[in-house]
């Protein structure tokens, strides 16, 4: 059984005991945590699909962890110029846990 939801504005394939990392999400380490927004369910074939969710779905997860990211380094220069800029960035992650799919 696997569904497809929304969370924080992306799309994830999730499936039960499944570990992954989003956008940072509001609350503490070990809360529990639900998404109202799924958009597909498939449980062994039979394959429910939302106009946009799917009514009565949801899942509920677990935070495990806040973290950051890996380092993106963004580097502008243009030749012949001497215009050189550079920025880093490291994107606020959650990791997740998913516990139940409820169809």
């Amino acid at each position: 059984m696997y569904a497809i939801v929304e969370i924080a504005g992306q799309q994830f394939k999730v499936q039960k005991d499944q570990k992954l990392y989003v956008n940072r999400l509001k609350g503490d380490e070990g809360t529990q945590v639900s998404f109202d927004r799924v958009l597909l369910v498939d449980n062994d074939g039979q394959v429910k699909i939302g106009a946009p969710a799917v009514e009565g779905a949801k899942v509920n997860a677990k935070i495990l962890s806040h973290l950051k990211g890996d380092k993106v380094i963004v580097f502008k220069k243009k030749r012949r110029k001497g215009y050189k800029k550079c920025n880093g960035h490291r994107s606020y992650l959650s990791q997740i846990l998913v516990e139940d799919i409820i169809a």
